[in-house]
């Protein structure tokens, strides 16, 4: 008879994890059900996912399966450390039509993506931050650790951007005490904005 072990007895340094992350894809999300690999992915591989149930998941096992955003779980994908199942179609789905899939869901997904993926070559953390109005919150240590760096809005090269948009950006990032980044996909480059009292 197996003893049961209980969450705060888990060390993540002890767990066999697979060479690829088992992930499924149901109702276009990707999820990890396994919490021990989620814990994984979250504290040890560099903050990916986001724990189902866990608004703000403490730097060690959880006991949730958590989810990935596409654009992470793309990321993993193309770097051979996750496999992801499609439960509608009963198959596996390799980068390309994962890829194809991600941009038919998520609103400019490749430019996103183009940006997401410079980042953390850089050594950032970025995380969705739908909740601060923008498209990625971007840590150097990350989330829990420290307090967010900038709030990045990823803008494709044939959009403009109104200055009634860019103020309101501007209030946003200065409430929340963060600088407003705009990045263009297409060159890489980054603009930073700060808002100034006269």
């Amino acid at each position: 008879m197996m003893n049961q072990v209980k969450d705060d007895q888990i060390s993540l340094e002890d767990i066999d994890v697979p060479e690829k992350i088992p992930t499924k894809f149901i109702n276009s999300r990707v999820i990890v059900f396994n919490p021990l690999y989620a814990s994984y992915l979250y504290v040890k591989k560099g903050f990916f996912g986001s724990p189902l149930g866990i608004n703000k998941p403490r730097l060690e096992y959880f006991s949730k399966p958590s989810e990935l955003s596409l654009i992470e779980a793309y990321y993993l994908l193309e770097r051979d450390e996750i496999t992801i199942f499609d439960v509608k179609e009963e198959k596996f789905l390799n980068p390309k039509k994962f890829h194809d899939l991600a941009k038919k869901i998520h609103h400019k997904f490749e430019e996103k993506y183009i940006i997401y993926k410079d980042l953390r070559g850089r050594g950032y953390i970025p995380r969705p931050g739908l909740k601060f109005g923008a498209d990625f919150v971007v840590y150097k240590k990350g989330p829990g650790v420290e307090h967010s760096l900038f709030m990045v809005h990823v803008l494709p090269h044939d959009s403009e951007i109104s200055a009634v948009d860019m103020v309101r950006a501007g209030r946003l990032a200065t409430s929340v005490r963060k600088k407003f980044v705009i990045a263009n996909p297409l060159t890489c480059s980054y603009y930073f904005f700060e808002w100034f009292k006269p």
